[in-house]
């Protein structure tokens, strides 16, 4: 009998299967979403994987095609925390909404501040400064007391740069949007519960602010700034959650990969 040699062990994903992983697990999340999209893949240029997402028939709110939004980059961080794993090849997968996403240039390191200059030494150090001379003062009349005035009231704040106030918007009327928001603040007055909306305009966002006007029991107001700006829904008699909604305590080390 001649001696058979050992199974060879499977090596280590290819380059390749970057691709197939992330096309499979794009599509499985879009699906979920209700929002399934053709997918078009391209090499960039500083060797990650450009995806362009073509959803049909239309993308989810808050995403136009050849922008970034909350959402595309909510599900870019998500695939590449499923992608990287231990063991797995690492390639960084970036998504763009109708469009193949360019690499976002990298910030360069700053140059270190020069060093101060040396003391001086030798000579140069013994010598001691030449002093001053003392300059003659004339003698002038002591002024007069002004009267005492009353102490100016303290300057408002400047408004931010670029910071516009949702309520002063002159907007056009959208039916659909405008019973929806009355409806989630009239929910959240009566259940005491607290909502937010993310990921719009600003034009929606006036629009839900002057559909939310005359809402008893609810405040509405923007939070953030720029793409991180939401609309918030505060109750005025907040209500606790009921224990069977509440999160179980976990250790959040348990779901670190």
């Amino acid at each position: 009998m001649t001696e058979q040699a050992p199974p060879q062990q499977s090596a280590a994903p290819a380059t390749g299967d970057t691709r197939v992983r992330a096309e499979k697990l794009l599509t499985d999340i879009l699906g979920l979403m209700g929002y399934p999209a053709r997918l078009e893949f391209q090499d960039a240029s500083d060797g990650s994987l450009a995806v362009a997402l073509h959803f049909e028939p239309g993308p989810p709110p808050g995403v136009e095609n050849g922008k970034r939004s909350q959402v595309v980059d909510s599900l870019q961080f998500l695939l590449n925390k499923m992608l990287h794993r231990p063991g797995v090849e690492r390639r960084w997968v970036l998504l763009g909404a109708g469009v193949i996403p360019e690499p976002r240039p990298r910030k360069e390191p700053q140059a270190p501040a020069p060093a101060p200059a040396p003391a001086p030494t030798g000579a140069a150090a013994a010598r001691p400064p030449a002093p001053a001379r003392a300059q003659p003062q004339a003698a002038a009349p002591a002024p007069a007391k002004a009267p005492a005035r009353a102490p100016a009231p303290p300057a408002a704040p400047p408004a931010k740069r670029g910071e516009v106030d949702e309520r002063t918007l002159e907007v056009g009327e959208d039916a659909l949007l405008h019973a929806a928001a009355r409806k989630l603040a009239e929910k959240s007055a009566s259940l005491g519960r607290f909502y937010a909306i993310a990921a719009m305009k600003q034009d929606d966002r006036a629009r839900v602010l002057k559909a939310v006007s005359g809402v008893a029991g609810v405040a509405v107001t923007g939070e953030g700034e720029g793409r991180c700006r939401r609309m918030v829904f505060s109750p005025e008699k907040p209500a606790p959650l009921p224990r069977k909604l509440l999160l179980p305590e976990d250790d959040e080390d348990d779901f670190e990969g």
